[in-house]
């Protein structure tokens, strides 16, 4: 479209494509998006660009559980009144802000950063499993160098989900801590993110041994 004769300006028709390339961002809706900043003021544009920049040069993974953060460790794993022997194993930040916006749960984290999908290619050594191990087997690896006493898995309740879960319960098996899971509140094949609070919060109440 860029070369046609109703191309965009190049500065419009580039915000597009570079909005087309979000997850789940087709054409028309880039288009949609970029008429938006465009008309809005430019405080706004400025505002955006300003937090898009911040994004990139202020947060990072927490060198602890990698969940993302501006300060390191995160403030989870800084907080005395967490209780640094629970972790609860999750597969991407946004898994991690759902959780925590139930209020049910009062220990800490370990971000996987996905999950093994050998179709993808993404296997154990792409994940953050060695850390977690570590977490584990040192204490002084984990927040405040807690010993770990029980590790949840709150993954999500598919394939993909259920292949990873097996896979770090066969991992934690020989180790001296309890292994539970969410419980089955939450339905097969969905995604923690669109589950409710209630929902959340039974799954975590009712979380079962492996």
């Amino acid at each position: 479209m860029a070369g046609g004769l109703h191309a965009f300006p190049e500065p419009v028709e580039r915000l597009v494509r570079e909005l087309e390339r979000l997850p789940g961002i087709g054409r028309r809706t880039a288009t949609r998006l970029a008429f938006h900043v465009l008309k809005d003021s430019g405080d706004y544009a400025e505002a955006l660009a300003s937090a898009i920049q911040d994004v990139k040069t202020h947060i990072s993974c927490c060198g602890i559980c990698y969940q993302l953060t501006d300060v390191e460790p995160c403030r989870i794993c800084q907080d005395p009144g967490r209780d640094a022997s629970v972790i609860l194993v999750v597969e991407q930040p946004g898994d991690l802000m759902t959780l925590e916006g139930t209020g049910m749960y009062r220990g800490v984290f370990h971000v996987l950063a996905g999950r093994i999908d050998p179709l993808a290619g993404v296997g154990p050594a792409d994940l953050t499993v060695p850390a977690l191990l570590e977490r584990i087997d040192n204490p002084s690896s984990n927040a405040r160098g807690v010993k770990v006493k029980e590790v949840i898995l709150g993954l999500n309740p598919n394939l993909e989900g259920d292949s990873t879960m097996l896979f770090l319960a066969d991992a934690l098996a020989q180790r001296d801590l309890q292994v539970t899971r969410l419980a089955r509140g939450l339905p097969s094949g969905s995604q923690l993110e669109f589950a409710n609070t209630a929902v959340l919060a039974d799954a975590l109440q009712g979380r079962q041994d492996l």
